[in-house]
């Protein structure tokens, strides 16, 4: 008998099992589809790629164009320079990840509800303009003969106008505030998300020995959200070399051309501007490979210091 309803409780979950499956595979097809059936096109990076020609009619070259990438002079120069930028905005961008941290806990401070859904509306707005719009808005502003200079000029404050757009001055900083300034409140809903899931004991708690606010917040609120953020801050690490390219290529100009070329933004300009598919093939294969390095390496630094994987 014991059995039996052991047998039954086994095919019961079986049976679950195969229907919460179902219900991901389709999102698994689309990843498969989008993720891993592109990569048959790393072949590309073994031949001498020239569109609009078939692969067949391209010469077969082997490990040529890799060879390019790591002993042509020209090649490394430009490729140290693309990383520096790389480096700087990923940096940056691991160091102002703390910023929705805090907003989300300042905003949860706030007691007035329809003040505070207001202030969350309008901070996660901008994720959803795309960078087009995005510097639209900033080049009616910051332009030559944009809004801010000609108020500093009708003022006499300034006599020529500033090149805010149009230098390669303050690179890194002015794209990290963009980018903080569409992010921030998108990236402070996973902080949100976990405020709400802290007991409220614990408050009620600390408020009965005394605590004020902002020991609340020290105290309680920052330390919950810590394990959150930790795990936020390993996937940023792992995917240090991807930066995008949207923002930084409609912000690039002859100006800050050398500054502002990421790893993305120049292997886009390798393959399509450049026309050298190939050799922006072995770029981006060498980018996928230190990018799954790195996660891996991060996973097991996760699992050392806290006890859990986050894959």
């Amino acid at each position: 008998m014991k059995k039996t309803k052991e047998k039954q409780i086994y095919q019961s979950q079986v049976k679950e099992s195969k229907k919460m499956f179902l219900y991901i595979l389709p999102f698994l097809l689309l990843c498969a589809l989008f993720c891993y059936f592109p990569l048959h096109g790393w072949i590309y990076a073994f031949f001498d790629y020239k569109p609009p020609l078939k692969l067949s009619q391209c010469e077969f070259v082997g490990l040529q164009w890799f060879k390019t990438l790591f002993f042509s002079p020209t090649q490394v120069a430009q490729i140290l320079q693309v990383m520096k930028n790389t480096f700087a905005m990923s940096l940056l961008g691991i160091a102002s990840s703390i910023l929705p941290l805090f907003f989300a806990i300042f905003l949860n401070e706030i007691n007035c509800k329809w003040y505070r859904k207001l202030v969350q509306t309008l901070t996660t707005l901008p994720n959803f303009i795309s960078w087009v719009l995005v510097y639209a808005i900033a080049f009616s502003f910051f332009a030559s003969d944009g809004m801010v200079n000609n108020l500093l000029m009708d003022a006499g404050i300034i006599e020529n106008p500033i090149k805010f757009l149009d230098a390669d001055t303050h690179v890194y900083l002015t794209m990290i505030v963009w980018q903080i300034w569409k992010t921030v409140g998108w990236n402070a809903i996973m902080y949100l998300a976990s405020l709400s899931g802290i007991d409220q004991e614990l408050y009620d708690a600390a408020k009965v020995d005394g605590a004020g606010r902002f020991q609340l917040m020290r105290h309680i609120t920052l330390p919950c959200l810590l394990p959150t953020f930790f795990v936020l801050l390993m996937l940023a690490v792992a995917n240090f070399l991807n930066n995008g390219m949207d923002q930084y290529y409609v912000f690039q100009n002859a100006f800050n051309k050398d500054k502002i070329q990421v790893l993305d933004l120049y292997v886009y300009n390798v393959g399509m501007t450049g026309g050298s598919v190939s050799l922006a093939t072995v770029i981006s294969m060498m980018k996928s490979i230190v990018s799954v390095t790195l996660l891996t390496v991060v996973n097991w630094i996760s699992k050392k210091i806290r006890g859990e994987s986050i894959m």
